[in-house]
């Protein structure tokens, strides 16, 4: 079966189909997951780091996802086909930036891959031994 582009839904079943995942609402309504307390796909309110470069008017949209590495950040933000994105504000930080109107760049189990990495690099080293091994990964 083809993969089909990635959309905003997606994001939301596979993130909450995750387990052990709390979905709580952030300070403007904003859709918050965490593993254990810690997020690992977080809906940002609009902020001055992400804008549009024509209009100065920042995104709405901008989905932040954590990554396990440098590494792995570096790989998604630097491939020119990639929706992925970072801004100053996250040097250093190991996450990427998308945009929910951008998600159709990628197929959804890129977009399953990158979720169920983005929860193991958050998730105790229990859990996250637990998933793989039921998995055997």
């Amino acid at each position: 079966m083809r993969d089909r582009p990635a959309k905003v839904g997606d994001v939301h079943q596979i993130a909450s189909g995750m387990p052990h995942v709390k979905r709580i609402e952030g300070p403007k309504g904003n859709p918050i997951y965490q593993v254990g307390g810690k997020s690992f796909v977080f809906f940002r309110t609009p902020q001055p780091d992400a804008e549009d470069p024509d209009t100065g008017e920042r995104y709405t949209d901008v989905i932040m996802i954590w990554v396990e590495s440098e590494a792995d950040k570096l790989a998604l933000i630097q491939d020119p086909s990639s929706p992925f994105f970072t801004t100053d504000r996250f040097d250093g930080h190991p996450s990427v930036l998308v945009r929910a109107s951008d998600l159709s760049r990628i197929g959804k189990q890129e977009l399953t891959e990158l979720i169920q990495d983005a929860w193991l690099s958050r998730a105790s080293k229990r859990r996250a031994e637990r998933w793989l091994a039921e998995r055997d990964l």
